[in-house]
């Protein structure tokens, strides 16, 4: 089992609560034990053991468990088999599988076949439609590969394709068809992706993204953070990821306890596109991470039938902002070929946003942005 770094804790942290020590390794024995001989940090620690093994069993376990065709989600949702995939293959998947979560699907409206969420993830025949200036690479990723899975686009940070592995597949993906098994920072490639990381020090934020790191196990997350620590000029980690939101149960103490023991900096960019998408179970979850000194960002993509409408766009946001969570971008659709059906027109984004500005205080307006190939930052529309 690989184990995982001791560092300095923060005051008033969870980790500063419950020690945190290397997995497999025996308890120092730092006080007087009680009357059962154990004294009560050693207590602390295999109750979260303890409950940090409860959390894998369960995030994995929806993993496991997630809907993997259009016809199962389908019956799943009570709607007519007649419109769709009728059977329980992916003949209708347009190359991309389906994967939805069942903790996500349960925030669908059965027997709405317009439900926000469902027309996220539900494969249309629309997906077969590839209009001029739609690709299989939008945004440039492979032109910017410096290292296999390390992507370096802007300056004074990387990206790292930690796997290819997602919590959910939204059918308006920007990688829906990345070459990852040649492209993933893991394996044999993970040393080249760490000698360029090393090689240049002008890079001082490493983004951790895929796929959706979080799908890693808190071993493998826990290895990964040791390898960026031991680069001197990193200072910060920056976690893509949409796990939060469609399995809250990966937000587990042991990847909360890891970052803060860090030397690093971490922030978590989630993608959250519909208030919907934000149960009490989410919410609470979004809600841990900022309690423990995290700092939590948002991005969502304009789409068509999902939240084209400024009431959904502004009920996102406050939502967003009670839970502490700040609105940061909202994403013009990438044109990865087979989303055009989502497409928004950018005036209308505009106008939404303008709407937004005469709604919300300035901090829950989300900046409306796209990313273009070769630029050296994101757009500002």
């Amino acid at each position: 089992m690989n184990r995982v770094l001791e560092g300095n804790v923060r005051a008033g942290s969870l980790a500063a609560k419950t020690e945190f020590v290397p997995v497999g390794e025996p308890p120092r024995n730092q006080g007087s034990g009680d009357v059962f001989g154990q004294n009560r940090e050693e207590l602390n620690r295999e109750s979260l053991q303890s409950k940090t093994q409860d959390e894998t069993a369960n995030w994995r376990g929806s993993m496991k468990r997630a809907i993997r065709s259009a016809g199962e989600l389908r019956r799943h949702l009570n709607l007519d088999l007649s419109a769709g995939e009728s059977n329980g293959t992916n003949a209708e998947d347009h190359g991309f599988p389906v994967f939805v979560p069942l903790e996500f699907a349960a925030r669908m409206k059965p027997g709405d076949p317009n439900d926000p969420l469902l027309r996220q993830v539900l494969p249309l025949p629309e997906e077969a439609n590839s209009p001029d200036g739609f690709s299989s690479d939008p945004v440039g990723d492979l032109h910017a590969a410096v290292a296999p899975g390390l992507l370096h686009k802007y300056h004074g940070r990387a990206l790292a394709i930690t796997t290819g592995a997602c919590g959910i597949h939204c059918r308006y993906c920007f990688r829906r068809e990345f070459p990852y098994s040649e492209n993933s920072s893991r394996g044999d490639h993970l040393e080249l992706a760490l000698k360029y990381l090393r090689e240049n020090d002008s890079i001082e934020e490493v983004l951790l993204s895929g796929g959706d790191p979080l799908t890693l196990t808190d071993d493998s997350v826990a290895k990964l953070m040791q390898q960026i620590e031991s680069i001197p000029h990193v200072r910060r980690l920056r976690w893509h990821t949409r796990m939060p939101i469609v399995i809250p149960s990966r937000v587990t103490d042991a990847w909360i306890v890891r970052m803060q023991a860090s030397r690093l900096t971490s922030w978590v960019v989630v993608h959250c596109n519909h208030p919907a998408e934000l149960d009490s179970e989410t919410g609470a979850a979004l809600m841990r991470l900022v309690d423990a000194g995290v700092p939590v960002l948002n991005q969502a993509v304009l789409l068509r039938g999902v939240n084209d409408d400024v009431d959904v766009l502004e009920s996102l946001c406050r939502r967003l902002i009670d839970l502490r969570v700040m609105p940061y971008y909202l994403h013009q659709l990438d044109r990865v070929r087979g989303a055009a059906h989502f497409e928004v027109d950018q005036e209308c984004g505009r106008a939404l946003v303008s709407q937004l500005e005469s709604r919300l205080p300035g901090f829950a307006v989300p900046r409306f942005v796209c990313e273009q190939a070769g630029q050296a930052s994101k757009t500002r529309l």
